[in-house]
């Protein structure tokens, strides 16, 4: 087992090999590889693209940056030059994931336009409109993570050359967005989560 746990790409390749152990059982006892099964898959893989963009939103938050203060100056580069900028791809591409997971199981499940517009287009359904709650927090989540939070981290850890007042104001600036989008997360996963309680 510790010849598994120690790397991580063996690691994340049992993770995957369970998973089919699960699906495969899942076939052979009478399931159906229908619409179903396939919105269940594009479900789960919202779900996991979204606990990886959350999880990295939150660690940056809850973790990283109110300890920055407390890291003595001449570490602190092993936080901007490798921590950070690794920890900032995961993140942003947490969030593509997500939100493109989550628009095409709207779709497959016929309720995009419906969540869209809030319920409106379909009489006010409650299930839609925190569905389309979530979804639309969600999407100004994205937004930040891809135009706002990742441009000014890029000048903010030296990605993109920028003078200093250029990098305090850019660090200031992403902080800022991505307390932000900590705030929108709160109720954006209420809204998802009580979605899933509402009859329809």
């Amino acid at each position: 087992m510790a010849s598994i746990v120690s790397s991580l790409h063996k690691t994340i390749g049992v993770g995957i090999a369970l998973t089919l152990v699960f699906i495969l059982y899942f076939i052979q006892t009478g399931g159906s590889i229908d619409s179903t099964f396939w919105s269940f898959i594009l479900r789960y893989l919202h779900v996991l693209s979204g606990i990886m963009w959350i999880g990295l939103l939150w660690y940056f938050n809850f973790v990283q940056i109110p300890n920055m203060p407390s890291i003595p100056d001449e570490q602190k580069p092993a936080i901007s030059k490798v921590i950070a900028p690794a920890a900032l791809w995961w993140f942003r591409w947490g969030a593509m994931a997500t939100i493109v997971t989550g628009i095409l199981l709207a779709h497959m499940n016929g309720y995009l336009v419906d969540a869209i517009t809030l319920g409106m287009m379909s009489d006010g359904a409650a299930k839609d409109t925190a569905i389309g709650i979530g979804m639309w927090l969600g999407a100004i989540m994205w937004f930040n993570v891809w135009f706002v939070i990742w441009p000014n981290q890029q000048r903010a850890l030296g990605i993109v050359e920028a003078d200093a007042d250029s990098k305090a104001a850019s660090a200031k600036t992403a902080m800022l967005f991505s307390r932000t989008n900590t705030l929108l997360s709160i109720p954006m996963l209420f809204a998802m989560a009580s979605a899933q309680n509402i009859a329809w």
